[in-house]
């Protein structure tokens, strides 16, 4: 590989995950409201993409148009070339459970649960054979530094703890698409950082991630801002972030139970050299838009 060549930008394939086409929906509230209006987005495969709009912009509805729990009025989602609108409800969550892994802002851990059964959960209702599962969930623990909690049950978790077996928890299906709504909004800004260094691990990966949030410098770690605005993107702003092209293995080798791999620790600068240039580039990037220091 050529030098030119490490430096070019990659945001992911020309394949898309997602494509959204003249998108409508309409809520009626005494009168129509168009919680999306004719939205047209593209997720290409391995993309960070953030959303952000104020409240009403559409944003929770553009979310489950993605994550297969609502349909338009008008217009078509797909989601691996499947035409959800045209999917029974059945064929929908079926898709959903194989092919969406999703992150909440609330953690929805099962409080009686331990993190590991908790990670489960998703390969139980796929049919994962149960022999499989647990060795499944202690790998994806152990990868988001949770390796010696396995056996603790959320209330036990901090914030930070929870959020991680949120997330070991959307990856156990391996799903072509993470959907994470507002992943740091119960965290405090050191907590958040680390979960989102741990987001950017996942994208080197190869991981496809559609992110909702409210704030400016978690939307920052994406490669892209989708801003709404009444039901309408407003804006797509790319960040302009060169990335250094690295070995990304296949996501299936991911459930290799046998081949040793280096924890995600988000808050260790070793495991993620490139986040310090990444940041750099970020603050270059904002000086010069605003003319401004930090």
């Amino acid at each position: 590989m050529t030098e030119t060549q490490s430096k070019e930008r990659t945001t992911g394939s020309s394949e898309s995950v997602v494509e959204l086409s003249s998108v409508r929906r309409t809520y009626y509230l005494g009168e129509p409201v168009d919680a999306l209006d004719g939205v047209s987005l593209s997720l290409p495969e391995g993309s960070f993409t953030a959303v952000m709009g104020p409240s009403g912009s559409g944003k929770s509805t553009l979310m489950n148009m993605i994550g297969c729990l609502d349909t338009p009025d008008e217009g078509t989602v797909t989601v691996n070339d499947q035409d959800v609108g045209s999917l029974s409800d059945g064929k929908r969550a079926r898709l959903r459970g194989a092919e969406l892994g999703f992150i909440f802002q609330q953690f929805n851990l099962l409080p009686r649960l331990r993190a590991a059964e908790n990670v489960t959960l998703p390969m139980v209702f796929q049919n994962v054979v149960d022999e499989g599962r647990r060795e499944r969930a202690e790998d994806l623990l152990s990868r988001v530094g949770l390796g010696d909690r396995l056996d603790h049950t959320p209330p036990e978790l901090s914030g930070g703890q929870r959020q991680r077996v949120a997330i070991a928890r959307a990856l156990v299906n391996e799903p072509s698409l993470l959907l994470a709504d507002e992943p740091t909004g119960n965290l405090d800004t050191e907590t958040g950082s680390t979960i989102m260094g741990l987001f950017e691990e996942l994208n080197q990966e190869g991981r496809t991630i559609l992110m909702v949030t409210h704030e400016r410098h978690i939307a920052e770690h994406a490669d892209r801002i989708v801003h709404l605005v009444d039901g309408q993107i407003e804006e797509i702003e790319e960040l302009g972030v060169i990335r250094h092209e690295t070995h990304r293995e296949p996501a299936h080798l991911l459930a290799c139970h046998h081949r040793p791999q280096a924890p995600l620790h988000a808050d260790d600068s070793r495991y993620r050299p490139w986040y310090r240039c990444r940041h750099r580039v970020h603050g270059a990037w904002w000086c010069f838009r605003t003319g401004h220091r930090r």
